[in-house]
């Protein structure tokens, strides 16, 4: 009980200190789940943010529902799931209830162009994050700069990135042994 209470509480606060999506949620997700609580290392939590990114629903409760099923099995994982959603449906039942009479402020905009600001940076740091722990060597750049350019020059989805990645990784780590 006392896992399932920290695994809702834990989503909880990173549910409701994410602003900006699954994405700007990755540097609370790595501190918390990877750094402190040591539940998943780097690699599964990339693993898990990558398949939560390529199935349908949303990024960060994915990635919360995978955690948490590895943590305390299938109840872990729903509890964990409410625990980031918990707080976004607090939130979003109080901005609806009030955003209509106090968008047009120049203080609401402002505070808005602000936090898209600050989503921009905690997106940054995560990409770096992930650079460094994720392009190792020659085959993982080549990796990465097929699919950066594919990505800037095409509409493809990502579950096409995707699975070239991991097809990629495949091929390279099969021609290595």
């Amino acid at each position: 009980m006392k896992q399932l209470l920290d695994l809702f509480f834990t989503f909880a606060r990173i549910g409701g200190l994410t602003f900006g999506g699954g994405y700007a949620m990755l540097p609370i997700l790595q501190r918390e789940v990877v750094e402190k609580r040591k539940w998943v290392t780097n690699e599964e939590i990339m693993d898990y943010y990558a398949i939560g990114q390529c199935t349908p629903g949303i990024i960060a409760v994915n990635t919360a529902t995978f955690i948490g099923q590895k943590c305390a099995g299938n109840i872990g994982g729903i509890v964990a799931t409410l625990g980031v959603v918990f707080p976004s449906l607090i939130i979003i039942t109080l901005i609806a209830a009030f955003l209509q009479n106090f968008a047009d402020l120049a203080i609401v905009k402002n505070a808005f162009a602000g936090i898209r600001i600050c989503v921009s940076v905690l997106i940054i740091n995560a990409v770096i994050k992930l650079w460094k722990s994720s392009v190792i060597d020659i085959a993982t750049t080549i990796i990465f700069f097929v699919i950066f350019i594919a990505a800037i020059f095409t509409d493809l989805s990502p579950i096409v990135f995707v699975l070239f990645a991991g097809i990629a990784g495949v091929i390279l780590k099969w021609r290595k042994k």
